[in-house]
């Protein structure tokens, strides 16, 4: 932090000299000189926070468009949405802006600034914790909270500040006395104490608090991950490799061998709802995935995964991020060999979760096939005839599906999604205008393909769930971090620090004259009741000592 000319430890202002023709000018600043003065400016309080508040704001394009880091999917969807907006975002950065070089430039700016704050003021603050208070003003009167008061006491000045003295050190404050006699040996003494270094002590943890968590996350965002996988009960199984994940975001300095080895599969998903006709009807209540997970070397074990209760295993943290139904179909060629069968997650599309889905059959059939398929968990039709679902629950489930033959693009070297069918190089052959209807399944049903092709039987209903695997080295530094930032801009808010000096000094009728007074460093609305309050406890202090002890 920048400190002003005139603080005790900031070298001494050259004053303008005049030059030839006596004109005062300003002296160079030089190269050294620039540097300097760009790096008090840089590592200066106001421009670290600045900093600050240019990163939140440099974040809010990341929440505005997608990020190819976490939705490579969204980033091409977008590309195709906005043909001509997409290229130029695309030259700011904008689907990479937390590893934009703009982006990256202010968090390194606000890491130099914070360091450079916090390792001046460390030391500035560690020789004032090792300094003394300083001596006692001369004239306490124009200090805030001024008292005078005569003691009728036999104490002498010194004996009456040193009970002041050790008051002050009960309190907290650091003290030290100061003692004088005038020409007619009349004593004069006084105490010197100040408190309150815990307010500058917590300002400089939370900034270090600060750093810490730019170094943690910066750290774990190029060490950790996170992935996603969607496992399908009675029976599907993920495996933490990376080829199991269906999409997979790395940090910058991952690698597959980070990955430890473990199985999680989906015993049962259990999906509670609402039945209560009261407006809340079909409301989700409480979603459970039972699993079974094993690590290398270890048995079995049975285990839940709910929402905001995260399974742990393998340095990771799986998360129940969704969930939906996944339709057991199963295609055959007119000879009955069977050419597909799979549980096929299909994405809900309301709240009652009816579903889309696609299913591709390349192999096995005299065309490649592509169907486009509804899944109405509870099916009910509406005056226009269209299908609609009316509850989550798969109380009466019904599957329609479109056909289409053609290419499916899937030999084109071209990525696909495994959740969308592009129909543009592809013949519609049942449903919209062809004059066929759509084939229409209910569990156990079987039907004939279009053209002879073969039959499709819809099996079972299964339910998925869709799994979110994070791993984060450095997320137990963050939280502790972020509770020592919290700690210390608590400490810094709420602990004021103030001097307070006490000084008696002996009169010629054998009274004490005792002045107290204070001082805040900052704002401290307390600080003339603290000195009223030293100075009734001082006092009382005084009048309790036996005549006794004060004469030995």
């Amino acid at each position: 932090m920048s400190r002003p000319s005139d603080h005790f430890d900031s070298p001494a202002p050259q004053a303008p000299a005049p030059n030839d023709d006596g004109i005062i000018v300003q002296p160079k600043l030089g190269f050294v000189g620039w540097l300097r003065w760009f790096w008090r400016q840089l590592t200066s309080m106001r421009t670290a926070l600045f900093l600050l508040l240019l990163l939140a704001l440099a974040a809010v394009p990341g929440s505005l468009v997608p990020q190819r880091a976490a939705d490579p999917n969204g980033v091409t969807q977008y590309f195709t949405d906005n043909p001509s907006l997409a290229p130029i975002l695309d030259k700011f950065q904008a689907f990479d802006v937390y590893t934009s070089v703009w982006f990256s430039a202010i968090y390194l700016l606000l890491f130099i600034s914070l360091v450079g704050c916090v390792i001046p003021r460390a030391k500035h603050h560690f020789d004032a914790l090792r300094a003394k208070p300083p001596r006692t003003p001369a004239r306490l009167s124009r200090l805030a909270g001024f008292q005078k008061r005569t003691a009728e006491v036999n104490v002498g000045a010194v004996e009456a500040v040193d009970s002041a003295r050790k008051l002050l050190r009960k309190s907290g404050y650091r003290v030290v006395v100061f003692s004088s006699a005038d020409k007619n040996g009349h004593e004069t003494a006084s105490v010197s104490a100040e408190r309150g270094y815990a307010r500058e002590t917590g300002n400089l943890v939370f900034h270090a608090a600060l750093v810490g968590i730019l170094i943690t996350v910066g750290v774990g965002g190029g060490f950790g991950f996170s992935g996603q996988r969607v496992v399908v009960e009675n029976g599907g199984v993920f495996v933490n490799t990376l080829a199991a994940y269906d999409s997979f975001n790395p940090g910058r300095f991952f690698t597959e061998n980070s990955l430890d080895p473990y199985s999680i599969k989906l015993d049962q998903f259990t999906a509670t709802y609402e039945t209560k006709a009261d407006g809340a009807f079909g409301q989700p209540i409480d979603y459970n995935a039972e699993v079974t997970t094993q690590e290398r070397g270890q048995a079995p074990q049975q285990s839940d995964i709910k929402v905001n209760s995260p399974l742990e295993i393998g340095g990771t943290d799986v998360y129940l991020l969704g969930n939906g139904y996944a339709p057991q179909i199963t295609v055959k060629d007119p000879n009955g060999k069977v050419v597909f069968t799979d549980s096929v997650p299909f994405l809900p599309q309301d709240a009652n979760l009816t579903s889309v889905g696609v299913v591709k059959i390349p192999d096995g059939l005299a065309a490649q096939l592509g169907m486009i398929g509804f899944f109405y968990p509870t099916q009910a039709t509406s005056t226009t005839g269209a299908f609609y679902s009316t509850y989550p629950d798969d109380d009466y489930p019904v599957l329609t599906l479109n056909v289409y033959d053609g290419d499916l693009g899937l030999n084109g070297g071209v990525p696909t999604s495994v959740y969308s069918l592009d129909t543009d190089k592809m013949t519609q052959l049942t449903g919209g205008t062809t004059g066929v209807q759509s084939i229409e399944l209910k569990p156990g049903d079987s039907q004939a393909l279009p053209g002879g092709l073969g039959t499709i039987s819809f099996d079972s209903v299964k339910r998925y769930a869709s799994l979110d695997i994070h791993h984060d080295p450095t997320q137990g530094w963050v939280l502790l971090f972020a509770a020592s930032a919290l700690a210390g801009l608590l400490i810094s808010l709420f602990i004021p620090r103030r001097r307070v000096w006490v000084k008696a000094s002996e009169n010629a009728d054998g009274t004490l004259s005792l002045e107290y007074a204070g001082l805040a460093r900052g704002e401290d609305p307390r600080l003339a009741s603290a000195v009223a309050e030293i100075a009734e406890r001082h006092s009382k202090v005084l009048s309790d000592v036996p005549a006794a002890d004060t004469n030995a």
